[in-house]
C-alpha cells in the first residue's frame, strides 16, 4: 500500500523543515497586513519577526479563508492522481474552512466517487493542529491508510488539550472573544486571560491570571490536571508568536511538572497569530481525558 498523502492548512504551525521532511503538503490560509494579501504561508513573504513587529507598531491584520474553488481545484488534482490523502483543517468552530472543503468533495465525488480523500475538521488550531498532525504522520509511519487514520483522528482529537495566554486583550476583544470592558479592564490590571479550545472548537475563556508569571503557571497547572500522575507524555507542544524567551520558560516549567519525553518550541503562524497578537503562549499535550470530560470536572 502506497503512503497517504498529508496536508495541513497554515493553521497547523509545525515549521518548514519539519513539513519538508515528512512529505506534508500545506494549503495556505490568506491573510493580510494592512490590507496586503498573503498567501504563500510559512513566512515565505514576510519573517516571523517582521509580521510580529508590524503588529506592535500599530499595523492591522486579519484573515481569510480556504474558498470551495480552491478546494475543488486541490481535490481534483490529487483524484486525477490516484493519490488518497487526509486533510487537517482549521477548527470549523474558529473558521469556514472546513465546511467549505465539504461542500467541494461533495462536488468532486460526483466525477470521482472512488477517490479516498478526508477532510477532517480538527476543532483546534496552532500547536493543537502541529500534535495532531505529528501525530497523523506517526499513524502514516505505522502502515494505516487515509481512511483508518482519519477515522482514528475523529476520535483522538478530542483528548488533545490545549490551553493558552495572551499578552494583549484588546487582541481578543477585536476578534470578539472578550467584551471592550474587559479587554480594557484587564490590560490596566494586568490580567492575563487563561483559555482553551472546546469540544465544539471554539474558544473558552478558563481562568485568569494577574502577571505574566502567574499565567505561565496556570498554564502547566492545567495542563498537569489533564493528565495522570503516572502517565509519561510522548510529546507536549508549544507555540509563541515571537515571545520565545516566555515559551522557553513555560517549556522547562512542563518539564519539572510533568513526565515528558520531548517538548517542541514552534513559532506561531499568522493565521492564528493576527487574531491573538504578539506575546501569546500556547501548551498542548494528549490527555488522559476528553475535553468534554475535563470541562465536567474542573469547571
Amino acid at each position: 500500500m502506497d503512503p497517504f498523502t498529508i496536508v495541513v492548512d497554515t493553521s497547523c504551525d509545525l515549521p518548514p523543515e519539519y513539513i519538508r521532511e515528512h512529505g506534508i503538503d500545506v494549503l495556505p490560509i490568506p491573510f493580510y497586513l494592512d490590507d496586503i494579501e498573503h498567501s504563500k504561508g510559512y513566512w515565505q513573504e514576510i519573517s516571523g519577526s517582521d509580521f510580529y513587529d508590524a503588529l506592535r507598531k500599530g499595523s492591522s491584520s486579519r484573515t481569510s479563508q480556504i474558498n470551495p474553488e480552491t478546494f475543488i481545484d486541490t481535490f481534483t488534482d490529487y483524484a486525477e492522481q490516484g493519490k488518497d490523502a487526509l486533510f487537517l483543517l482549521l477548527s470549523s468552530g474558529l473558521s469556514a474552512t472546513y465546511h467549505n472543503a465539504m461542500i467541494a468533495l461533495k462536488d468532486v465525488n460526483e466525477s470521482f466517487p472512488d477517490c479516498d480523500l478526508y477532510p477532517v475538521d480538527s476543532v483546534g488550531a496552532t500547536a493543537l493542529n502541529s500534535l495532531l498532525a505529528m501525530l497523523v504522520v506517526d499513524k502514516r509511519n505505522k502502515g494505516l491508510s487515509a481512511a483508518e487514520t482519519a477515522a482514528w483522528l475523529e476520535e483522538k482529537k478530542q483528548s488533545v488539550i490545549g490551553f493558552f495566554t495572551a499578552d494583549d486583550l484588546m487582541y481578543l476583544h477585536r476578534g470578539g472573544r472578550l467584551s471592550k470592558l474587559s479587554a480594557v479592564g484587564g490590560s490596566v490590571l494586568g490580567i492575563k486571560p487563561v483559555l482553551t479550545v472546546g469540544p465544539d472548537g471554539t474558544l473558552a475563556l478558563k481562568d485568569k491570571a494577574r502577571g505574566r508569571e502567574a499565567a505561565l503557571k496556570l498554564l502547566v497547572s492545567q495542563l498537569k490536571r489533564s493528565v495522570s500522575p503516572d502517565t509519561t507524555l510522548d510529546s507536549v507542544v508549544i507555540t509563541h508568536s515571537d515571545c520565545k524567551k516566555d515559551a522557553d520558560r513555560l517549556a522547562d516549567m512542563v518539564n519539572a511538572a510533568v513526565n515528558v519525553k520531548q517538548i517542541h518550541v514552534f513559532l506561531m503562524g499568522p493565521v492564528i497569530g493576527a487574531h491573538v497578537g504578539p506575546g501569546t503562549v500556547t501548551l498542548v499535550c494528549e490527555a488522559d481525558m476528553t475535553r468534554e470530560q475535563y470541562n465536567k470536572k474542573f469547571y
